[in-house]
């Protein structure tokens, strides 16, 4: 999945969420029928609906063997969140405004505003969204998980996590698969946290499967079932002119949180070993629009990017580096990459070792001791679009 980036769109998901909320109630008279059930679906319910089904799928294995597309039914959930939507001025533990950590993790709605998009202005061209349940190979729960868990108060937060969940599995589709060709977002370790238990059979859109066990449990991930997605990149993207015209004289760079939990302990001890480097900045990171243009300012100046662990193995700052022309420095032993299976990483970061990071001087030996052709390639790699990035209109991703 590629799409084309320019500078000058606006990629919030809080402004095109407005604009779709506004433009909504203008085409509510032309919707297609809707065939779920407002009350607990029946026996019977979910026995046609298996009927259909069925049908439909031998229809496609043994009929004229055309068939390319994957049809994909998009569950109605916006009016479940549209009266609890709000602007927030709160923020997070580390002083951030909110917002600014939901756009790293609004994945899912870029994917959602996709799939209700128009043909015609669709990026998922290979996904055919269908609008009965009896077509559909796979039903997407477009329920903004962490959205809602950053923008609403703690317990009208697990209000509508319960009304969510209960409208899910009152569904005939839910009931006739337990959920196992449900898709749900869950990209954020906190999101939809405290009934999420009850879904865990449901195909799950992550950040990362965190083998620590700490924010999912190794019953409920693993990806045999569920799809680890990118982070969406909180820098704006370094377009050819900007890659062509940056001056890289900082070897190595880092800003954000110096202290973490779990893997991200890491950090601390790497801020010990490279602190004091002439050519090497390690710095805290600062809330607000002025740390994110530090933190631009620094990427679009340096060579290398270093991404350690942070609280879970991943860490958006990895997809900051890619937009800004940074070659990313991973070094999380646990890490699970998005799409790795088509993706080779190896062509834009670097992979070290927790044990070979913390030895004295070897990092920084290393970096030096790769050529210049050899950056120069990783460069031109990331020059290419290497990832996904939002589209260049508010429905697409």
């Amino acid at each position: 999945m590629h799409a084309v980036a320019y500078l000058n769109v606006d990629y919030s998901f809080v402004s095109s969420l407005e604009k779709f909320l506004a433009n909504s109630k203008s085409k509510a008279s032309s919707r297609i029928p809707d065939d779920t059930v407002q009350n607990d679906a029946t026996e019977k319910d979910v026995k046609v609906l298996d009927d259909l089904i069925t049908n439909g799928e031998e229809l496609r294995n043994f009929g004229d063997g055309n068939w390319v597309f994957s049809p994909l039914r998009v569950y109605d959930l916006l009016w479940l969140f549209h009266n609890t939507y709000k602007e927030t001025s709160n923020l997070t533990s580390n002083g951030s405004p909110v917002h600014r950590l939901i756009e790293q993790h609004s994945i899912d709605y870029w994917l959602w505003a996709d799939l209700i998009a128009p043909e015609t202005e669709r990026s998922l061209k290979n996904v055919v969204r269908v609008y009965k349940q009896e077509e559909a190979d796979l039903f997407y729960i477009p329920f903004f998980t962490t959205i809602s868990f950053f923008l609403l108060e703690k317990q009208q937060c697990k209000a509508l996590y319960r009304e969510a969940l209960k409208w899910v599995m009152d569904q005939q589709a839910w009931k006739r698969s337990d959920g196992r060709d449900h898709i749900l977002p869950v990209h954020h370790p906190w999101s939809f946290k405290t009934v999420r238990k009850f879904m865990k059979n449901a195909i799950w859109l992550l950040p990362d499967t965190d083998s620590t066990g700490n924010w999912y449990k190794p019953s409920q991930v693993y990806l045999e079932k569920d799809l680890i997605l990118p982070y969406v990149p909180n820098v704006d993207l370094c377009d050819s002119k900007c890659l062509s015209d940056a001056k890289r004289t900082t070897l190595l760079f880092f800003r954000g949180r110096l202290k973490r939990n779990a893997g991200g302990k890491i950090r601390a001890k790497l801020v010990t070993e490279l602190s004091g480097i002439n050519d090497v900045i390690i710095e805290e990171g600062t809330s607000g629009e002025d740390g994110k243009a530090a933190a631009q300012i620094g990427m679009r100046r340096s060579i290398f990017c270093l991404n350690p662990a942070g609280d879970t193995p991943s860490s958006a700052r990895l997809f900051d580096a890619i937009a800004s022309g940074c070659i990313p420095v991973i070094i999380s032993d646990e890490l699970e990459l998005p799409f790795e299976g088509i993706r080779d990483y190896r062509r834009v970061a670097l992979f070290i070792s927790s044990s070979d990071a913390l030895q004295p001087g070897w990092l920084l030996s290393y970096l030096r001791s790769i050529s210049p052709a050899e950056i120069r390639q990783k460069q031109m790699n990331l020059a290419k679009a290497f990832f996904i990035f939002p589209s260049n209109t508010a429905n697409g991703s």
